[in-house]
């Protein structure tokens, strides 16, 4: 079964009722989304009614709710240390975003690992171990899928080895998965066209039964760049052929993807306003290259 959809929005209103409204818009039958900005650490209060009708709405149009997905914001990092008001913040703040995600009914919340910054990787690494092994819980309905990154930076988890070390030393490990981002995992080096290759990989150092989530990128860098820029699907350096491949790679069949591609811009402007996710998944679903995906989203939000 085809498990696609794309990050989706979450405000205070409507909360995870308006997100199922957008995936549904999309034609999604799942989607991922932020409980807040993914910049910052503001979050309103649940609202147990929303929750309840956005459940009912998922229901109606055969979403399941264990395929969607929560992430985490960007400005928690578990990794660097050094000031110990800000690791501990982080920590805290994770614990409650668990807490909220599992108040959601939400199963999987993407991690990036964070940056050394001014540290090195051992420490980096071992600043993860122990802030997770103080988070997770024995009782936690929620995993923690650890995103493969780009290693744009000083950004760890670029490699597989990495997150190997990290579900070593974690207690409850058992709560932690990996979310492939095929965009992050070009520019780390890894080769999207030999995707079969890195899946034995992947499973001989992790385990394939690992893999929560897959968001599904092209990217506008050449192999091993370590730069981190998504591109809509086909119009990247990995290639439509090669992402379709990996979307319906039999050994992925049950793992949702989600698409974080970039939103298209307005005629004649930089600035990027329109999302291309419904077209995309229909380009998805039937296999074929959009080669007029930006006038087709444009014409769409512009009627």
């Amino acid at each position: 079964m085809l498990i696609i959809g794309s990050h989706v929005s979450f405000n205070s209103k409507e909360q995870l009722f308006g997100s199922v409204k957008e995936a549904i818009s999309y034609g999604a039958n799942t989607f991922m989304f932020y409980t807040g900005a993914p910049q910052n650490t503001k979050r309103c209060l649940i609202n147990s009614d929303l929750t309840n009708k956005a459940k009912k709405l998922m229901m109606e149009n055969n979403i399941d709710i264990n395929n969607v997905v929560c992430h985490a914001p960007y400005i928690i990092n578990l990794a660097n240390n050094k000031n110990k008001e800000k690791y501990l913040f982080a920590i805290n703040f994770l614990k409650e975003e668990i807490k909220r995600v599992e108040s959601l009914g939400i199963k999987k919340l993407v991690l990036h690992p964070g940056s050394y910054v001014d540290l090195d990787i051992k420490e980096g690494i071992k600043n993860i171990i122990n802030a997770l092994n103080e988070v997770l819980t024995p009782n936690q309905t929620v995993k923690i899928c650890l995103e493969t990154m780009a290693g744009k930076g000083t950004e760890l988890c670029f490699k597989l080895e990495h997150i190997k070390s990290i579900f070593n030393e974690v207690k409850y490990n058992d709560k932690l998965m990996v979310c492939l981002d095929t965009c992050h995992l070009n520019d780390a080096g890894y080769d999207m066209e030999k995707f079969d290759e890195f899946l034995k990989e992947f499973d001989n150092v992790i385990g394939i039964e690992k893999i929560g989530c897959v968001h599904v990128n092209d990217s506008k860098n050449f192999i091993g760049a370590h730069k981190d820029r998504h591109e809509n699907l086909g119009y990247g350096t990995i290639g439509f052929d090669s992402l379709i491949n990996i979307i319906y790679n039999e050994k992925l069949q049950n793992v949702p993807k989600i698409l974080e591609t970039p939103y298209v811009c307005k005629e004649n402007s930089k600035e990027r306003s329109y999302a291309p996710y419904k077209f995309e998944i229909e380009e998805i679903i039937n296999k074929k290259f959009n080669n007029n995906l930006y006038k087709d989203v444009r014409c769409f939000y512009e009627k």
